[in-house]
């Protein structure tokens, strides 16, 4: 396999996301003959395109004119890009009044196909780096990802389970699970120290009206200031910023 070099591009994607770009401008059905036109690709590669993108849902193709639109798929793409920009508005003023109150990064993390990933900080004293940041796919035994663990639909996360779970010694697995289901009940995970000496770590889970995880807060700071039971005065005030992120997405204990 082909290692592609930072700065580089597939040109075959470049070209295959040109033909779609083409067909969503347009704003309606095209025929392949006109998608030819506007894309002036050869007959032959241009099928291959095309009935690829349509195998994949991301093109449709109407039986009766053989005309092409954007596909389902596309569509799932935008609402849930729509959905998670929602999130990110709508939880971005409890991220910078839980960094008032710890002094601390705090972090929200999405579920991506690689593992829970950071996409989005707030720290007003950037002269601390804890080394989380934009795009950062964080680790099983982390804070965030034992929220995941324990609130994701075990189909969509089993991949990233087995791939981590390789870096745990077995004896630590059970221990693992257990605290899941504490999780599961507290709405509320921490981590001491699991990947930087003196770095520690604590989350809450955002949860909507089916109680869908739809990502996860997470304070991270020295361990001196992060708290490592729900018993904590700073974990209860996290308890009920949890609930108030929540329950604006409908969510009831």
């Amino acid at each position: 396999m082909e290692v592609i070099k930072k700065g580089t591009t597939i040109q075959s994607l470049e070209v295959g996301m040109g033909i779609v770009d083409s067909i969503a401008k347009h704003g309606r059905p095209l025929k392949f003959s006109e998608i030819q036109e506007l894309t002036q690709i050869t007959k032959s590669n241009l099928y291959k395109y095309l009935n690829t993108f349509t195998q994949l849902g991301l093109l449709f193709r109407y039986k009766d004119t053989g005309e092409y639109v954007l596909g389902s798929k596309l569509i799932e793409y935008g609402m849930a890009a729509a959905d998670q920009e929602n999130v990110i508005d709508r939880i971005s003023p409890y991220l910078h009044e839980i960094n008032e109150i710890f002094s601390s990064t705090v972090l929200f993390s999405s579920w991506t196909h690689s593992g829970p990933m950071i996409i989005k900080d707030y720290n007003k004293n950037r002269g601390i780096n804890i080394g989380a940041q934009i795009g950062t796919i964080l680790p099983i035994r982390s804070a965030s990802g034992k929220v995941f663990m324990a609130f994701m639909e075990e189909e969509m996360i089993r991949e990233w389970k087995e791939k981590e779970y390789t870096q745990i010694p077995p004896e630590k697995l059970s221990q693992l699970e257990a605290e899941c289901g504490i999780i599961r009940e507290k709405e509320i995970a921490f981590a001491r120290e699991p990947l930087v000496p003196s770095v520690s770590s604590v989350s809450i889970p955002v949860l909507n009206y089916d109680r869908k995880l739809l990502g996860s807060v997470t304070v991270v700071g020295f361990s001196e200031s992060i708290p490592q039971d729900e018993n904590n005065e700073l974990s209860q005030f996290l308890l009920s910023i949890s609930k108030e992120i929540s329950s604006s997405f409908g969510y009831k204990k």
